[in-house]
C-alpha cells in the first residue's frame, strides 16, 4: 500500500478525484460555514443534490466513526464513502485518525483499489495530519491470519491519496516516509503479543531481536541463565524457576552513525506466559489470555525495529527485555521465598503472581549501569491500572517532570494517551516486610502506585525514569479506532516519537 499527497484544496480534490473510491468527511452540524460549506458545495457539484437527499433518507447523522457507502456503477469514483466527523468544535488529531480508520475499513469492504481520502485538517499541521491519516489507514487494516488453516489475504488498496492537505509538500512527504517504519514496528508488536505462548517463547523473542539487529545494523547481546546468575539477578531468575524453557535476557543497542549526545534505555516486561505461579490464576482471571503479558517487550522490540529503520540522529538507544515464563512446578518460586536482586535488595514474595516487577527490577538495575540520560519501562503490570484508567489510557509514573511532560506530549501526538499518576512516598509503607527489605506487593488499594514505587527502588536516584503501565491498553477485545480486535501494539508510536524528538527529559 503506497501513500501520496495531492496538493489540491479540499473542494477541488472532491470535485476532480478519478480513482476507484473517495472518502469524504462530514461534520455533524447543519451549518454552511468553513469546511462544511466547501465540502457540501463540492459534493453537490460532483454528485448532484440528490446525494444530500440520500443522506437525509438514510438518516446519516455524521457521528464520529459512522460511515455510509454509496455505489455508482459505471462512474468514477465508483464508490463514495461519507464518514462522520462529529462536532467541528471537537475536531482534533484523534478524531482525524478515527475518521481515516473508518473510511479505510469501508473502502476495503467495498473492494476499492485506488482510494482518495478527503478529510479536513482544521488547525492540525499538514505534516502531522498526513502522517496520522496514513498510520490510521494502514494500522486499521492490519489482520493477523498466521494461525488459520485457511486464511484470506485482505484486498487492500494499492494506493491511498491524501487529498486537500495544505502546507509544505516536502515536509508532508517526509512525514509520510516515516509511516512504513512506525507501522511495521506496531505490526511486529501486535504479532508478538498475539502469538500463542507455545510460539512466542523467550527464545522466539531473542530470535526476533537478533533478526532486527541483522536487518538494521543494531548490536545484539543475549544473556543466558548462567550470565544472569553471574550478575546476581536473583529476582529475575526467581521467576524463571518454574519453567522448562530457559530465560533470555535480551539487549539490543542502536547507535547513530554521527555519534550521540544522549543515551536512553527502553525496558519491556517480557513474560511470554504468566500462570500466576503458586498464586495460580483462576477461572475468570483470564489465564488463557496471559500470552499478552509480554506487551511491554513487544512494544520495545517493535520500537527497536522502527528506530532501526528510521535511523534517528543524536540518540543512542538500548532496548532491554528480561524474558521468561511464570509457571508452576516442583522448582517454582514459593509464596514466602526471599529473593535477592542484583542491587542487593532482598524481596519477600507474598504473591507469585506479582512477577513482572521482579523481572523488571533486575532489568532496571542492568540498564542503570549503562550511563544513561533516561530510562523508560513498559509493562502490562497491574489490573489496578486497568480499573483506574480503563482500556484507552495508559498510566505514567515518573521521577522527572521533564521526562513525564515529554512522554505525555509524545503520547498525545501519537494517538496513545497517557495519564500521569502519583508516586506518593507514603504508599511505600505498604511494601514493608518484617524479614526482608520489601515485599513484592502492597495492599489492594493503590496497587498500581505501589507497583511503580517498587520499581523505583531499582532505579538510580538521580536518573530520570518513567514507568508506563499498559495493562489496559495492550489488548482490545472488540477493537477500537485504528486498533483491530486483539493486540494493539500500544507504546511503539509513543516511544518512537519520543526518541525521534531527541528523547527529551
Amino acid at each position: 500500500m503506497q501513500f501520496r499527497c495531492l496538493p489540491q484544496d479540499l473542494g477541488n480534490a472532491i470535485a476532480s478525484w478519478e480513482g476507484d473510491g473517495l472518502v469524504v468527511g462530514l461534520f455533524a452540524e447543519a451549518k454552511a460555514l468553513g469546511h462544511q460549506a466547501t465540502t457540501h458545495q463540492a459534493l453537490v457539484q460532483r454528485f448532484g443534490p440528490e446525494l444530500l437527499e440520500r443522506l437525509e433518507q438514510r438518516r446519516f447523522k455524521a457521528k464520529p466513526g459512522a460511515s455510509i457507502c454509496i455505489e455508482r456503477l459505471g462512474a468514477k469514483p465508483q464508490t463514495l464513502i461519507l464518514v462522520g466527523l462529529g462536532n467541528e468544535d471537537q475536531w482534533d488529531l484523534d478524531r482525524l485518525r478515527q475518521a481515516g480508520a473508518a473510511g479505510a475499513k469501508a473502502a476495503v469492504a467495498a473492494g476499492v483499489g485506488q482510494l482518495g481520502l478527503a478529510l479536513p485538517t482544521g488547525e492540525i499541521p499538514a505534516e502531522a495530519a498526513g502522517q496520522a491519516m496514513a498510520e490510521a489507514v494502514r494500522l486499521s487494516l492490519f489482520q493477523d491470519q498466521r494461525f488459520k488453516s485457511e486464511s484470506e489475504a485482505p484486498n487492500l488498496p494499492s494506493e491511498v491519496c491524501l487529498l486537500g492537505l495544505g502546507g509544505d509538500l516536502k515536509e508532508i512527504n517526509r512525514a509520510l516516509e516515516a509511516v512504513d517504519a512506525i507501522c511495521s514496528g506496531v505490526e511486529l508488536a501486535r504479532e508478538l503479543v498475539a502469538a500463542p505462548p507455545n510460539v512466542a517463547t523467550p527464545q522466539h523473542l531473542a530470535d526476533t531481536a537478533s533478526q532486527i539487529a541483522q536487518d538494521f545494523g543494531l548490536q545484539y547481546q543475549v544473556l543466558e541463565r548462567a550470565d544472569c546468575q553471574a550478575l546476581g539477578m536473583g529476582a529475575f531468575l526467581g521467576v524463571t524457576q518454574g519453567s522448562d524453557l530457559p530465560p533470555k535476557f535480551i539487549h539490543l543497542t542502536y547507535r547513530p552513525q554521527g555519534g550521540s549526545s544522549r543515551r536512553v534505555a527502553l525496558v519491556g516486561k517480557g513474560l511470554t506466559f504468566d500462570s500466576g505461579g503458586y498464586n495460580l490464576k483462576t477461572a475468570g482471571s483470564q489465564i488463557e489470555m496471559m500470552k499478552f503479558d509480554m506487551g511491554g517487550s513487544g512494544a520495545v522490540l517493535g520500537a527497536a525495529r522502527a528506530i532501526g529503520q528510521l535511523q534517528p540522529e543524536g540518540v543512542e538507544v538500548h532496548f532491554i527485555v528480561a524474558s521468561c515464563e511464570n509457571m508452576v512446578s516442583g522448582g517454582a518460586m514459593h509464596p514466602g521465598d526471599i529473593l535477592t536482586a542484583s542491587n542487593g535488595k532482598t524481596i519477600e514474595i507474598n504473591n507469585t503472581d506479582a512477577e513482572g516487577r521482579l523481572t523488571l527490577a533486575d532489568a532496571l538495575v542492568y540498564a542503570c549501569k549503562l550511563d544513561l540520560d533516561a530510562v523508560v519501562d513498559l509493562a502490562t503490570l497491574t489490573g489496578a491500572c486497568l480499573i483506574a484508567l480503563g482500556e484507552e489510557i495508559a498510566g505514567l509514573w515518573s521521577s522527572s517532570d521533564g521526562l513525564a511532560a515529554a512522554l505525555l506530549g509524545a503520547g498525545d501526538s501519537s494517538g496513545e494517551p497517557l495519564w500521569r499518576m502519583p508516586l506518593r512516598p507514603s504508599y511505600k509503607q505498604g511494601l514493608k516486610s518484617s524479614i526482608a527489605d520489601m515485599k513484592n506487593t502492597g495492599p489492594r488499594p493503590g496497587g498500581s502506585i505501589t507497583a511503580a514505587l517498587f520499581l523505583q527502588d531499582f532505579v538510580s536516584p538521580n536518573l530520570p525514569w518513567a514507568h508506563l503501565d499498559i495493562a489496559g491498553t495492550a489488548w482490545s477485545d472488540k477493537g477500537r479506532g485504528m486498533d483491530p480486535a486483539g493486540a494493539t501494539g500500544f507504546g511503539v508510536r509513543t516511544l518512537v516519537h519520543w526518541v525521534c524528538q531527541g528523547a527529551a527529559t
